[in-house]
């Protein structure tokens, strides 16, 4: 089958893949990024172990919801079950993200789910970001993982010693929301740093009607334009 006919998906995921790299949020070939085209019943992934720096269009793969190639000349991701198992369980995504980020990961690491310390991530996530507890990579144990405690508003969860899965209506909205987590990560992993080296100051998160307001803002009209790109 041409590479044609897959497009633009493919461009679509390759171009999130190297956003995800040129973000900073991906070490070594660690991480991807996938898409789903859901009237043709295919996803499109980044192929295992090939360096971000060479990867191009045609290196992306194509695989059926069963996790069969049907396009591409190299193996996918082993994390494409994974992916798969989030668009069998939600229907409304078109794209998923999954990185080892440094602030987010030392989060996962702890079991610690991201307290919203800030508007930013009130704006954003309009909740904390939740951890779900260590799941093994046989079958469907991360996805089923990931379901069973993924927020209501949250379109990231954290896995507990793993790292992080983002996902969204497209690849790269989803990496905007991986990119997100990684930023509130850092700047609420210095501000409890800073809350020990200060025990006078108190640190809590906002109230829960002041993130529902800042929520509620982002994701109205009011907020950026009417053709809305992260």
């Amino acid at each position: 089958m041409d590479s044609k006919s897959f497009y633009p998906l493919l461009d679509e995921v390759w171009g999130a893949n190297i956003r995800l790299s040129k973000s900073g949020l991906v070490t070594g070939t660690q991480g991807n990024v996938s898409g789903i085209d859901r009237e043709k019943g295919y996803v499109a992934i980044k192929p295992s172990g090939i360096p971000y720096q060479k990867l191009k269009v045609e290196d992306i793969v194509v695989v059926n919801l069963k996790g069969e190639v049907i396009w591409g000349k190299w193996k996918p991701s082993v994390d494409t079950p994974h992916h798969l198992y989030l668009y069998q369980n939600l229907e409304e995504i078109g794209g998923v993200v999954h990185t080892h980020s440094s602030y987010a990961t030392v989060f996962s690491i702890m079991g610690l789910s991201i307290p919203v310390f800030s508007t930013a991530h009130a704006d954003v996530f309009g909740e904390e970001i939740p951890v779900a507890p260590y799941a093994d990579n046989i079958g469907n144990h991360i996805g089923e993982s990931i379901l069973r405690y993924r927020g209501k508003k949250s379109p990231v969860v954290l896995l507990e010693k793993h790292g992080v899965f983002s996902f969204a209506e497209t690849p790269e909205k989803a990496v905007f929301y991986a990119e997100m987590a990684e930023y509130v990560a850092k700047t609420s992993y210095f501000a409890l740093l800073l809350g020990n080296a200060f025990p006078g100051i108190k640190l809590s998160p906002l109230p829960a009607e002041e993130i529902k307001k800042w929520h509620e803002r982002y994701h109205s009209s009011r907020y950026g334009q009417k053709d809305r790109n992260c």
